[in-house]
């Protein structure tokens, strides 16, 4: 049964040998590399970077489950990337604009 499995994963339109495997195997890097940078500074994040991340994630997310054959690699991959982006101009979002700045005390 495993045997049969795998061989229809090496055979599929979207397996191994193709590239619309790797592309999003590799994809991958780009959200992991997002979830790494949760731990960044919110004054090192960049909106534009974010903004991009997120987008490309929402419209490859759709487009992979246009697409025949349907590539479930590529929608989790952008899913993914949609969820950390967000996450992340969350965090930057609340941090410029929803902290609230503390009055400095002159001292006398």
């Amino acid at each position: 049964m495993a045997t049969s499995r795998l061989q229809a994963l090496w055979n599929h339109p979207a397996g191994p040998k193709t590239i619309h495997f790797w592309a999003p195997t590799f994809k991958w890097g780009i959200s992991i590399a997002n979830i790494a940078d949760f731990a960044k500074p919110t004054d090192k994040i960049s909106y534009p970077q974010q903004i991009a991340v997120t987008c490309t994630g929402v419209i490859w997310s759709r487009y992979s489950m246009v697409i025949t054959p349907k590539n479930w690699n590529l929608f989790s991959v952008n899913v993914a990337m949609a969820g950390t982006g967000m996450y992340q101009l969350a965090r930057k979002i609340k941090n410029d604009f929803a902290s609230e700045v503390e009055p400095v005390v002159a001292k006398e």
